[in-house]
């Protein structure tokens, strides 16, 4: 696990710094000098800052601050910070968050903590404040992105609670990372109103995906699991409009207690109602958040519905839908559907048993959330050489 966010264990001259500050860290003075604070130089060991420069030094480089130059330290378990990183500095708090990482494939930016469904296994749990700043601050952070950066993504909360002013930031993206891939998690409700839906298809990105979930061919279902009721009905009809007007949609679906039983039945409304969508996408259940707390109502170990999804995935693959599974282990897997998996969870909450130590498809396999240690399937194990279990 990697810890993004925490406390300064020093800072130097930031009396004046009674802001958030989104800094970008580099090893070039050069280019330090020439960003009007938003850069700062990372310290190489042993290295002095100039006094032109913000210096960010993290423990064990023993760096030597300048006199002048404000001078933040990272603790020591945040030694992986690197050149084209970038972290958001609150002073008058003492603390810091990493907000994108350069060599990091997993870069997704929470928008808001606000959102219009309250579902049972959010690992986001929405809340009833005022965060605008959070989506303001990314207008920053998308300014610093270096432009040859392959993806980035955007969750929340739900991103579309902000409206116009979330399409502003993707129309950033697509003018100042015109190369990167962007995918939007929303709940789709928002795209039910076709103003909306229209000034999304405006944006006119070249590689922009929207992943919204269906929980259910049944309404009734997927209404209590996101606890709205008409969310279904909202959800489908934002996918229509937006198929409508050619954008790419990614119908995802949590495996749960809830949801497990019609997979199969799903699958075939999606076959025969929304055969357009880009892929569909079966994710494991993340054990924190709301899942903590409605434990007993989401938990189903993954082996006991492996028939069910077996049966979803092969409906979808058969009628052309690309179809992948997210966060569930290999060795929990029908064989069948390996083909299917993906290394999905981020590197920052991955984690492995010590029963994967010597497993022979371990590079292959996603591992598990560091969260699993609240709940997690007793067949986890080793797959050895010969393809036997121990």
């Amino acid at each position: 696990m990697i810890r993004l966010a925490g406390t300064l264990v020093s800072a130097r001259n930031i009396d004046a710094l009674d802001r958030r500050l989104i800094i970008k860290l580099s090893r070039d003075a050069s280019e330090v000098s020439k960003s009007d604070g938003t850069t700062a130089l990372l310290l190489s060991p042993g290295a002095t800052a100039p006094d032109h420069c913000t210096a960010v030094a993290v423990t064990g480089h023993q760096c030597v601050p300048s006199r002048i130059a404000p001078y933040f330290e990272l603790p020591s378990d945040c030694e992986y910070v690197a050149d084209g990183d970038i972290i958001r500095l609150e002073p008058s708090k003492n603390r810091f968050r990493v907000l994108f990482r350069k060599s990091s494939a997993h870069n997704n930016f929470l928008v808001t903590e606000q959102c219009d469904n309250f579902c049972l296994m959010c690992s986001q749990p929405p809340k009833k404040v005022d965060d605008r700043w959070v989506l303001e601050d990314l207008f920053q952070t998308v300014q610093l992105i270096e432009p040859d950066t392959k993806a980035i993504g955007f969750t929340g909360g739900e991103p579309t609670m902000w409206g116009e002013r979330f399409i502003d930031l993707i129309t950033l993206c697509r003018e100042r990372l015109p190369g990167t891939s962007v995918h939007v998690l929303s709940n789709g409700r928002r795209f039910s109103d076709p103003t909306f839906s229209k000034a999304w298809a405006s944006i006119s990105h070249r590689d922009l995906m929207i992943g919204i979930p269906v929980y259910s061919d049944l309404s009734t279902v997927h209404d209590f699991v996101v606890q709205a009721d008409g969310a279904f009905d909202e959800t489908v009809r934002g996918i229509l409009n937006l198929k409508e007007r050619r954008q790419r949609v990614e119908i995802r679906v949590v495996l749960h207690k809830q949801t497990f039983a019609r997979l199969p039945q799903l699958a075939r409304f999606i076959a025969r109602n929304l055969l357009f969508v880009d892929h569909v996408a079966f994710m494991g259940l993340e054990i924190t958040g709301f899942t903590r707390a409605n434990l007993e109502q989401l938990w189903i170990d993954p082996v006991e519905y492996q028939r069910e999804l077996y049966d979803a995935v092969t409906t979808l693959d058969d009628f052309g839908v690309p179809t992948s599974i997210y966060n569930l282990q290999l060795c929990l897997l029908d064989r069948r559907l390996w083909r299917y998996a993906v290394r999905s969870i981020s590197d920052w909450k991955r984690d492995y048993f010590p029963a994967c130590g010597n497993c022979a498809v371990r590079s292959d396999c996603g591992g598990v959330f560091v969260s699993a240690v609240y709940r997690h399937s007793k067949h986890i194990k080793a797959i050895l050489q010969s393809g036997r279990s121990q």
